[in-house]
């Protein structure tokens, strides 16, 4: 066995999720948006890694918990490069970026103060308008614009 230590090793996941390729100011966004704060599952969390791609990124991986689809694509709205791997037996079964939908119900908080949603109790509810080169959502009752990374998590 060598001495050499140039990389940290961390457990592999017998079970779980991981998702990848986060940007490093959005890791701990993405954590709040999954609801993993309270989670009885195991998390780890890297922040700050080295990426190609991203210069620096994130990545959160979750022992024993499968996320459904639409709880995976909320993340889109601050991570839109992020990609979702579901491990079984400790082998990556599937692979696939998240998708960003359509409309965005309940996640973002408006940041007009006079918008109805921050004055009454309701959802909030935005509509995609931009997917590229940075994501960008528009209130659907007030039609203030946010982009993505800027969007206030409920």
């Amino acid at each position: 066995m060598s001495n050499d230590k140039k990389e940290l090793a961390v457990a592999a996941l017998r079970h779980g999720t991981v998702i990848d390729h986060i940007p490093s100011s959005a890791v701990f966004k993405a954590v709040k948006i999954l609801g993993l704060e309270n989670t009885p599952h195991a998390v780890t969390i890297g922040c700050n890694l080295a990426s190609a791609k991203l210069g620096t990124k994130g990545i959160i991986k979750v022992a024993d918990l499968v996320f459904d689809n639409a709880t995976l694509n909320r993340i889109a709205i601050i991570a839109p490069s992020a990609v979702v791997n579901t491990i079984r037996d400790y082998e990556v079964v599937d692979k696939r970026p998240v998708a960003l939908p359509d409309t965005i119900v309940g996640i973002v908080r408006c940041t007009n103060p006079k918008c109805i949603t921050n004055n009454e109790p309701m959802a909030t509810k935005f509509d995609v308008i931009q997917r590229e080169p940075q994501v960008e959502i528009r209130c659907h009752y007030c039609n203030h614009t946010v982009p993505g990374p800027e969007a206030k998590i409920l």
